[in-house]
């Protein structure tokens, strides 16, 4: 009998054991068994991780109203190296201050002695126009190219500034969320620029004999060698701020629009016609032109920016601005047009009868549609938008959408990947 009992037992011991050592090898019931404070000492079991790639990292979700990682710095020198300075407003703004530092330390050396009185500051051409004539009055100069280069470091820090340090926190004060921050930031800083470059554009244009368009004045007395301060300082610093929206728009820094290939072909026109009028002393048309586009483009920008805060109160603005934009970008312009075509010859015969350009001789006949082109190519590109805006205009008044017709979605996250999250991987 005892043989019998104890056989069973010790088969039940030997079950129990086998169960126990199983469950050994689940480690979530191994912390469970520790805690019964057996007299046995339990053996942990060492548990392999599986094999393979470990998984990525899951980004956390960003808010929308975040600003996007492209424009937080990296530290100076890795933001010079990836371009990332033009984003950010300070490194930018290291890069502008790095010449005044440069030029007022010049001047400290001079005043004490260290340097020759009549030592001239190679970093004056940077800050300062250059080229000016015994009279007071400027001409160009090869200096030129320093200012631009200067001031397109000077207009990347004004726009960064501007768009994240003021607009954008009114933009989230008015309630403006997800891709339309980045819209209202690119508009904002348009009304912003073309407000001030609009003002001095008139004011400078009043100086000239040319005011309100008297056409027969950009030929009348060509060349127009000399120039006033005001004249070629507002000449200069639109071309940096041209030069800098080209390369913004080159990189897709903003989310590209449907008509992305018609905006590069504005810059690619404008940049043509700022250079060349500069450099063919015909400045008093290209003022001329710029006050057509600036006014024009105050009241585009400021129609989208009230859309984007209340579309039922934007059609006003919209109506207003459509009435702005004929006369500016295309009455205007096309009168501006006709001069060309038809008051060319106001020029003296001499000097449009031979181009010789190392004798700073530039108008020959054929010269007429070098000025006639790109403001006629102008004209095609403001007269495809002028159609998106009627076409804006129309169903903002029978059908109450009011949406641009150059938009993507602008719903979309804000912080969408473009070319400038490339910088990201470097």
């Amino acid at each position: 009998m005892s043989s019998s009992t104890a056989n069973p037992r010790k088969a039940n011991r030997r079950r129990s054991s086998s169960v126990t050592n199983a469950l050994k090898q689940i480690p979530l019931n191994q912390q469970q068994e520790q805690s019964y404070g057996s007299e046995n000492t339990i053996q942990e079991s060492e548990v392999k991780p599986l094999s393979g790639k470990p998984r990525p990292k899951s980004r956390k979700r960003r808010d929308a109203n975040d600003l996007p990682d492209n424009y937080h710095s990296r530290g100076f020198w890795d933001d010079l190296k990836t371009g990332r300075w033009m984003l950010v407003p300070s490194s930018a703004l290291i890069l502008a201050l790095i010449p005044i530092i440069l030029y007022i330390n010049h001047n400290i050396l001079v005043q004490y002695g260290l340097l020759k009185p009549n030592t001239s500051n190679p970093f004056k051409h940077l800050l300062f126009i250059s080229g000016e004539l015994p009279d007071g009055r400027y001409t160009k100069s090869i200096y030129d190219f320093a200012f631009l280069g200067y001031y397109v470091v000077f207009w990347s820090f004004v726009r960064q500034f501007v768009t994240i340090h003021i607009l954008r926190p009114l933009a989230i004060a008015l309630g403006i969320k997800g891709g339309k921050i980045m819209r209202f930031l690119e508009q904002g800083y348009a009304v912003f620029y073309f407000s001030i470059l609009g003002t001095l554009g008139i004011f400078v244009m009043r100086g000239l004999p040319t005011w309100w368009y008297k056409t027969e004045y950009f030929w009348i007395d060509y060349p127009h060698k000399q120039m006033t301060w005001e004249l070629k300082t507002y000449y200069l610093v639109q071309a940096a701020y041209w030069i800098q929206q080209t390369i913004l728009l080159a990189a897709k820094i903003e989310k590209p629009r449907k008509d992305f290939k018609e905006l590069v072909a504005h810059h690619i026109v404008t940049l043509w016609l700022i250079g060349w009028s500069y450099n063919l002393y015909l400045t008093y048309i290209g003022v001329s032109i710029f006050v057509t586009m600036d006014v024009s483009d105050i009241f585009l920008a400021l129609a989208k920016c009230v859309n984007y805060v209340s579309e039922a109160a934007s059609p006003p603005f919209f109506a207003f601005f459509v009435g702005v934009w004929s006369y500016f970008r295309h009455y205007l312009n096309i009168w501006i047009l006709w001069s060309v075509y038809t008051e060319f010859n106001l020029i003296d015969e001499k000097e449009r009868t031979r181009f010789a350009p190392l004798e700073d001789k530039w108008l020959d006949w054929w010269m007429k549609w070098q000025i006639f082109v790109p403001i006629f190519l102008l004209q095609l590109i403001n007269l495809f938008w002028y159609f998106l805006i009627w076409r804006i205009l129309i169903k903002a008044v029978f059908y109450n959408d009011l949406r641009d017709e150059r938009s993507d979605d602008e719903d979309e996250p804000e912080g969408e990947q473009t070319t400038t999250e490339k910088l990201k991987e470097q």
